[in-house]
Order: structure tokens, then C-alpha cells, then sequence
């Protein structure tokens, strides 16, 4: 929605002002720049509303739904300390009230569009040319999701779709609302432990983990810290390097979830060239890189669940907060087995040793 109440038509301008010299001065991403005025990246962007951004119409199922004649693309999804990129097509495009889904050979979604306020689509001049993307936000302005176009891409579609989702008034500005409080969690000492575990060993599909939280009143960490250790093992943060770099050492295809409230994507198969720059512990492969900032990574944990098919189990990361930064799995569809190799691979992980006992 536009803002009527914090900018005016000067302090919009100071704001554009701003915003550009920051970019181009101390060479920032609009992220950045946005972060640099005390502002979130959706409201930074809406203020070039009129200029080379178009405010989309809030029909953000049927819009989205339309991608697919984008051609390839880059999609990107990213949260506080992580950035997943991925190269393909849109293809299979479906949904379920709010909740969606895309997959396809290289796009792999799940979408929640209960957490979808804004979207725009972007013209900007890079020292590549002009720089096309569609970009969606959340109520307080953070980044959901993102599609940038690539040279290959279809710009005539991209044309034709902002036309057709163009919202009816073009008026900078965006209001932003403050993020809820997140849901109430209890004390370790009012959960029924036995219960847990009973209801943990008794699951057949990962997806119910959510439920158990639920119902138990668990945040994940806390579920993670009072699991039976045969089902959770914290280990080192460390050890996303070790094993990004014996994966590509091996050829062990994995799973890589990166995701926020609004957007969850995923990367299946190999990875190969790893690199550390800085902070950033990064995958830099062709059609997908993967950036994540090791020193907000605050503990990791290996998890097992029992389904169907067996026991699954993924490394988890989570930062200071709690939050989940991403989680990794070996490569498989529903009805298989996990793959020995990624089991290999996990065994390696040394266990930390952690002050509870179950």
C-alpha cells in the first residue's frame, strides 16, 4: 500500500537523493543503502515508484502464477544471513489456499503468501545494461523473493506482465507495519519430555516436526536442545564448511533450504566450488550460488527424523536468535531411502557435547 503519512513529495526526493549516493559512493546493494538510512528495502525501493519502478497490483497468487512466461530466470530468496540463488524455469505452478507451490527441473518452492504486502517490478541501469526483476515484500518491508531476468530471459514477456499487473495508482512511498511478536513459547519445565519423545519416534513424514512444535508449545531450538540425542546432536557451526566441501569432494548430491516467512526455496543435486570471502561461506557453482554469513551462524544441529522411508536427517542452522538460517539434506524424492553417502557424510560431523541430558 502507499504511505500518505511519513513521506511528502520533499522527503521522498531527499529520500531518492539519498539512497542513490549512498549506492553509488560506497558501492552498496539496496539492501545495504536501505539498512545505511534506517530503512527497510521495500520502502527504499517504492520511493522510485513513478521513476523505474511500477507497483504491482496485490493479486500476488495470480501474478506469480503468470512467471512461467518469464523464460529462465534467476531466483533469489534470502533471509537475515543467508542468499540462495537459483538459475531455471518457473514451471508447475500450483497452490492450496495461501499456501504454493513451484517445481520444476531447477526451480523448487514453497511459497506463503499469507506473508506477501508488496510487489514491484524494477528497471535499473547497471554497468551491464539495464538490470529487469520482479521483487516482493513482506509488511515490514523486508524482501520475500525476488526474479531477475537474464540476458536469455523473455523481455518482451516481462514487459507485457508489468502492463497487465500494473496497480492502479502509481504513488510512491510504502507503508510498513512492525513485525508481531513471535508466539509464546513454554518453559522448559511446563513440557511433557516423555510425551515429546513418544511423538517425535512415532513420526512418519518430516512436515509433522511443525505440528509437534505446535502442539507442544516448542520453539525449534528448544525442541532441537530437549529431543533425545539420538534424534538431534548439536555440533560445530564449523561444520557447514566441513561438509559443503567433502559434498563437493564426493559428488554427494544434497538438498539446500534457504528460506523466510513468505518463501522457502530449494537447490537438489551437486555442489562444487566452495569458497570463504570474508564472513561469507559461499557456493559458487553454475545456476546456483549460495551466500551465508558464517559469523551470524550461531549453532547448528544434526537432526533426524523418522518417516515412512526411514530415518531423514539434515544439518539445521540457526543464529543467535533462534532463527533458522538454512538446512541441508542428501538429494532424494518421497519413497526413496536416504542416500548412504549423505549419511557418510554426516557421520564425519563431530558432535558437541551440550548440557542436556535425555
Amino acid at each position: 500500500m502507499q504511505n500518505t503519512d511519513r513521506f511528502d513529495a520533499a522527503s521522498l526526493q531527499q529520500l531518492r537523493h539519498a539512497f542513490v549516493k549512498l549506492k553509488t559512493e560506497q558501492k552498496l546493494r539496496n539492501r545495504e543503502a536501505a539498512i545505511a538510512l534506517g530503512i527497510s528495502e521495500g520502502e527504499a525501493l517504492a520511493a522510485f515508484v513513478g521513476e523505474r519502478v511500477v507497483r504491482l497490483a496485490p493479486r500476488f497468487i495470480e501474478l506469480f502464477e503468470e512467471v512461467p512466461q518469464l523464460g529462465a530466470v534467476m531466483a533469489l530468496t534470502r533471509n537475515e544471513a543467508a542468499v540462495h540463488e537459483k538459475d531455471g524455469q518457473y514451471e508447475q505452478m500450483s497452490h492450496n489456499g495461501d499456501v504454493g507451490l513451484v517445481l520444476g527441473g531447477a526451480i523448487d518452492l514453497r511459497v506463503f503468501y499469507q506473508h506477501w504486502a508488496s510487489g514491484f517490478a524494477v528497471r535499473e541501469a547497471t554497468a551491464h545494461g539495464e538490470q529487469k526483476s520482479l521483487q516482493f515484500f513482506d509488511a515490514q518491508g523486508h524482501a520475500v523473493h525476488k526474479i531477475f531476468l537474464r540476458e536469455h530471459s523473455n523481455h518482451p514477456a516481462f514487459d507485457t506482465f508489468v502492463e497487465r499487473w500494473r496497480a492502479a495508482e502509481q504513488v510512491p512511498g510504502l507503508t510498513v507495519s512492525a513485525a508481531s511478536a513471535p508466539p509464546d513459547v513454554k518453559d522448559d519445565s511446563e513440557i511433557d519430555v516423555p510425551a515429546f519423545h513418544a511423538a517425535w519416534d512415532a513420526m512418519t513424514d518430516t512436515h509433522q516436526f511443525f505440528g509437534l512444535l505446535r502442539k507442544f508449545g516448542l520453539a525449534r531450538t528448544q525442541a532441537l536442545r530437549l529431543a533425545e540425542r539420538r534424534y538431534a546432536q548439536p555440533v560445530s557451526p564449523a561444520a557447514l564448511q566441513n561438509l559443503l566441501v567433502r559434498a563437493s569432494e564426493t559428488g554427494v548430491p544434497i538438498m539446500v533450504f534457504v528460506g523466510n516467512r513468505g518463501m522457502i526455496q530449494i537447490h537438489s543435486g551437486p555442489v562444487h566450488s566452495i569458497r570463504v570471502m570474508g564472513p561469507w561461506l559461499n557456493v559458487l557453482d553454475p545456476g546456483f550460488n549460495l551466500h551465508l554469513r558464517a559469523d551470524l551462524l550461531a549453532s547448528a544441529w544434526v537432526v533426524r527424523k523418522p518417516t515412512s522411508d526411514g530415518i531423514v536427517t539434515s544439518l539445521e542452522l540457526f543464529d543467535a536468535q533462534g532463527e533458522n538460517i538454512a538446512m541441508l539434506f542428501g538429494a532424494r524424492k518421497p519413497g526413496t531411502p536416504e542416500l548412504d553417502g549423505w549419511r557418510e557424510l554426516i557421520a564425519e560431523l563431530e558432535p558437541l557435547q551440550d548440557e542436556v541430558s535425555v
